[in-house]
C-alpha cells in the first residue's frame, strides 16, 4: 500500500474519537473534535497532493479516498441529527446521494477521480460540519445551518452531474 493510501486510511482513526467527543457538551471537547474534524479533513488534500506528486495515483486511493471521505461527512452528521443540530432529512439526501454515486461507480469500467462538483461538496460539507461542531456563540446557529444547506444543494448537484449523461459534443 503506497503512503496516500496509507494517509487515506488513517483519515478513519480519528473518526471513533470525534463521534465520542461530540458527546461531550464541554467547550473544550468541541474544539478538540473540530482540530480532530479538520486535521482529518486535511489529509484528503494531503494524500491527493502525496499521490499526484509521488506518481502514486491508484484505483484503490480513487476507490478508497472516497469512500473514507463519506465515513468523515456522515459520522458527525448522524450525530449532529442525534443532538438536534441539523434535520435528518437534510442527512438523508446527503446519504441518498451519496449511495447512488457509489452504486454508478460500481457499474463503471474505470474508477475516475472527483470532478470540481465533487471537490466543490466536500469542501462545503467540511466548512458546514466544522461550523456546527465548533463551540461558537449562538449568533452563528444560523450561518452554520445556511452552510449545511448549501452543502446538501452541492452535494445534490454534483450527485446530478455525475449520473446524467454528458452531452454528445458537435463534431
Amino acid at each position: 500500500m503506497t503512503l496516500p493510501n496509507w494517509i487515506t486510511f488513517s483519515r478513519l482513526l480519528g473518526i471513533p474519537f470525534l463521534l465520542y467527543g461530540l458527546y461531550n457538551p464541554t467547550p473544550q471537547a468541541k474544539w478538540i473534535c473540530l482540530a480532530i474534524f479538520l486535521v482529518a479533513a486535511l489529509t484528503d488534500w494531503l494524500d491527493g497532493y502525496l499521490a499526484r506528486k509521488l506518481n502514486q495515483i491508484s484505483d484503490l486511493g480513487k476507490f478508497l479516498d472516497p469512500l473514507v471521505d463519506k465515513f468523515l461527512v456522515l459520522a458527525p452528521l448522524m450525530v449532529l441529527i442525534e443532538l438536534n443540530r441539523v434535520p435528518a432529512w437534510g442527512v438523508f439526501l446527503i446519504l441518498a446521494r451519496e449511495l447512488a454515486i457509489a452504486g454508478w461507480r460500481v457499474n463503471q469500467t474505470q474508477i475516475t477521480g472527483a470532478n470540481i462538483w465533487g471537490k466543490l461538496k466536500t469542501v462545503s460539507q467540511i466548512i458546514a460540519i466544522a461550523l456546527l461542531i465548533a463551540p461558537l456563540s449562538p449568533d452563528w446557529q444560523f450561518p452554520a445551518l445556511i452552510a449545511f444547506w448549501v452543502s446538501v444543494i452541492l452535494t445534490l448537484i454534483s450527485g446530478a452531474i455525475y449520473l446524467l449523461p454528458a452531452p454528445a459534443s458537435a463534431d
